[in-house]
């Protein structure tokens, strides 16, 4: 395939996303050891600069530990609704340069600029395009991974960070991946990879070049697949606007709860966030969930149907209340670690309401008026009562 015709993928991976704003709206915090995340007993690391990185903390790793690495880490809890505006800001971005993104999470993106180049310049030239338009909007820096497909530029993007630009063309391949640690291997995970390790596969030359005789013990029917893969052949489209499959909210407890009444006024207050999330995407529910871990860690998840679907916080918090009550009546002496509230089979509301005879109402005024609050103060500007600690009240969402 002649390079005019070969796609152009670009991996986008913000720098230390939610640190990196924390310390640009404060600037004292820059050199210090920045780590957001939960500070309880049960709190992990959402995200860590790169200075406390030096001393070994990463995200998603325990508070616990990240703290008796770096016990002068300042530690920050996340503002997510803040994140979130941030994010779109730097998603408005990669629209200007092509429709064909897909977002991964708040902080990166898959863009196919393949038809872009005609307009904007060589696949380079719009990756340093869009990390000098982000720097110029968010004062924010972006590293991006250039590449032929979607696994390759996401290696790309990694391997030299922070603000980085790195280009793999397919002449390149697999010789400038051969020499590349497993470990970078997306998807391969902590667990699969030690095993890998302890086969005696260090690099991705090794695991390209190694016999089935090796890797089917590791990898059984996907052997084939991860040689591929270790070589950087990938067809994966990039996939744009995803849509949404569920949208949740869940908590971990600092003390396991068993109290019932503590319980559902923190089901109420999961229900009420998933439901804010929902009506910010004009979407309805046609499901809700609820998700129960004990304290010993095994975890249930309850479900059920709602006719019509709905973005009603009452309703959805009604029905994750009626789920709870019927395990608890399962479980009555259960302490619970973690509460969860899902909701799903989600489709657009206003399509729901053409074609339903107007089955899924406007919110609510209390529901309308909470989300205009929350969205000039943040998330945490509001609450309802039923959700405050010590709150007092009948179990049962009002």
């Amino acid at each position: 395939m002649g390079a005019a015709r070969e796609r152009a993928i670009l991996h986008v991976d913000m720098d230390a996303f939610y640190a990196s704003i924390e310390e640009r709206d404060e600037p004292a915090l820059r050199g210090q050891p920045v780590i957001v995340g939960g500070t309880s007993a049960r709190g992990v690391v959402a995200a860590a600069n790169y200075v406390v990185r030096r001393f070994g903390v990463h995200s998603a790793m325990p508070m616990r530990r990240a703290l008796q690495l770096c016990p002068q880490a300042v530690c920050i809890m996340p503002r997510m609704s803040h994140y979130q505006a941030v994010s779109r800001e730097v998603f408005a971005v990669f629209h200007e340069i092509t429709p064909l993104v897909e977002g991964r999470s708040l902080d990166e993106a898959f863009l196919d600029v393949t038809a872009s180049r005609a307009l904007h310049g060589d696949a380079v030239t719009i990756a340093r395009t869009i990390k000098a338009t982000i720097l110029a909007r968010t004062r924010l820096n972006a590293s991006v991974g250039v590449a032929p497909n979607k696994l390759v530029a996401k290696i790309a993007s990694d391997l030299e960070k922070p603000d980085a630009l790195t280009v793999i063309s397919s002449a390149e391949l697999p010789q400038r991946l051969d020499a590349l640690s497993i470990r970078r291997l997306p998807g391969l995970g902590r667990k699969k990879g030690d095993e890998v390790e302890r086969a005696g596969l260090e690099t991705l030359g090794q695991l390209r070049r190694a016999s089935d005789a090796v890797l089917w013990p590791l990898f059984g029917r996907d052997t084939q697949r991860m040689r591929e893969r270790a070589g950087g052949i990938d067809d994966r489209p990039v996939l744009p606007d995803r849509e949404d499959l569920s949208i949740s909210a869940e908590e971990t407890f600092d003390t396991d709860l068993s109290d019932p009444v503590r319980l559902e006024a923190e089901l109420l207050a999961l229900g009420d966030r998933a439901s804010e999330r929902l009506r910010r995407k004009s979407l309805a529910a046609g499901c809700v969930a609820v998700k129960v871990r004990r304290a010993d860690f095994a975890t249930f998840t309850r479900q059920l149907q709602l006719e019509p679907a709905t973005q009603d916080s009452r309703v959805i918090s009604r029905a994750a209340c009626d789920l709870l009550r019927k395990w608890r009546a399962e479980y009555p002496h259960a302490r619970v670690r973690l509460l969860g509230v899902a909701v799903t089979d989600l489709a657009p509301a206003t399509q729901l309401d053409l074609f339903a005879a107007g089955s899924v109402p406007q919110p609510p005024p209390l529901d309308a008026a909470m989300d205009a609050i929350r969205q000039r103060f943040g998330a945490a500007g509001l609450q309802r009562a039923v959700g405050l600690p010590g709150g007092k009240r009948k179990a049962g969402p009002r």
